[in-house]
């Protein structure tokens, strides 16, 4: 693919943190925003000169000198963006890192991709921190940052914009994940089924979760208590990401006393699993359970997989958008507000209503004629 490159880093770039003035600070001197401490310092248009001499001043009084990449790319170099991504192999992220490098790319940005896939690796990129003056703006997609983390990215002083994750600030995008979670489960409610399960991806590291994560286990929650239902621990399983989580969870399930009539997946790899494992068992699906996900992962229409449907692609290509109107100075300082995406229910063939529900009066007197 042309336009963009991939950069692997290296142990040569471990540097000493330095203490210094950052963007932030000049700010708060200011009493203005980042964004007009970056118009006012480049020279740009749309700030009023006596906002600009007082952020000019506060800059003198703190001894502020700006990075290199302030006032935009070296003559005659390309501008780039670093992409900061948790899991480059697995399909959300893949799709949605996909979505923002053709968007940067047709806008001759060059990419820079960091793929952090442990805290462990993580915790290290920041220590090291080697975005400084190498690139013009960040993307971070969907990483779980802790405060320090947060604050190492903002005093970069760098244009940034997160998918999935808010970091304070900063554009993001993404969607509405307790909602999206309750969609889910509203359904089933609505198919008249009240024992329903729950299958989370469980993080290899507590210190790697994902917001994601938290706001669909709530979402599930919140539609059980809405509809009068309690949670039953008994029905809710938890294992490692990807379709082989998605049939161990499944599998502890039905290793249970007690069984669900329907199962939310936390996202479609785990239904996709789940799905393999209760037609292994010898159970219909959905006759003996339904299952639902989240994402409409791009396997979903062919296993018929009843799912929550995100912008997976588009969620990339905004917010690599955002990113280039606030490098372009096109966005005011209101770039700050969340862009929440709509989700929508895919109806397909893997719910429908339990048992119980779909034993009629008349089909039930069918059957106790016949047993006469």
């Amino acid at each position: 693919m042309h336009g963009y490159a991939v950069q692997v880093s290296d142990e040569s770039e471990v540097r000493t943190p330095v203490a210094r003035v950052n963007i932030i600070d000049v700010a708060e001197r200011a009493r203005v925003s980042r964004a007009t401490v970056s118009r006012s310092l480049r020279g740009l248009a749309k700030v009023a000169p006596e906002t600009r001499q007082r952020v000019l001043d506060a800059a003198s009084e703190l001894s502020y000198v700006a990075s290199l990449r302030a006032s935009g790319p070296a003559a005659g170099s390309r501008p780039s963006v670093a992409v900061i991504v948790p899991f480059i192999t697995r399909w959300f992220f893949s799709t949605v890192t996909a979505g923002a490098v053709d968007f940067l790319r047709i806008h001759g940005y060059d990419v820079l991709l960091y793929h952090l896939g442990s805290a462990d690796i993580r915790d290290h990129f920041f220590e090291r921190m080697p975005l400084d003056s190498r690139v013009d703006g960040i993307l971070t997609l969907s990483m779980p940052l802790t405060e320090e983390h947060t604050l190492a990215l903002r005093a970069l002083d760098l244009p940034m914009v997160s998918v999935g994750t808010a970091v304070p600030g900063s554009p993001s995008v993404g969607i509405d994940e307790a909602a999206a979670a309750r969609g889910a489960v509203n359904h089933l409610l609505h198919l008249k089924h009240e024992r329903i399960g729950f299958i989370a991806g469980a993080a290899d590291d507590p210190r790697f979760n994902f917001v994601s994560s938290e706001g669909r286990r709530r979402g599930y929650e919140q539609a059980l208590h809405a509809a009068g239902l309690t949670v039953d621990e008994r029905l809710v399983a938890a294992a490692p990401h990807g379709l082989e989580g998605g049939a161990a969870a499944m599998t502890q399930l039905l290793s249970r006393p007690i069984m669900p009539t329907a199962v939310f997946a936390e996202y479609d790899e785990l239904a996709i699993g789940a799905l393999w494992a209760l037609r292994r068992a010898g159970l219909d699906v959905p006759g003996d359970v339904s299952i639902i996900g989240v994402d409409d992962h791009e396997m979903a229409p062919m296993l018929d997989l009843t799912t929550v449907a995100q912008s997976v692609t588009a969620q990339g290509a905004i917010a690599a958008q955002l990113l280039l109107h606030v490098l372009q100075n096109e966005a005011g300082d209101a770039a700050s507000e969340p862009v929440v995406l709509p989700t929508r229910l895919m109806l397909r063939g893997t719910t429908s209503p339990p048992a119980s529900a779909r034993s009629t009066p008349h089909r039930r007197a069918r059957r106790l004629d016949k047993g006469r």
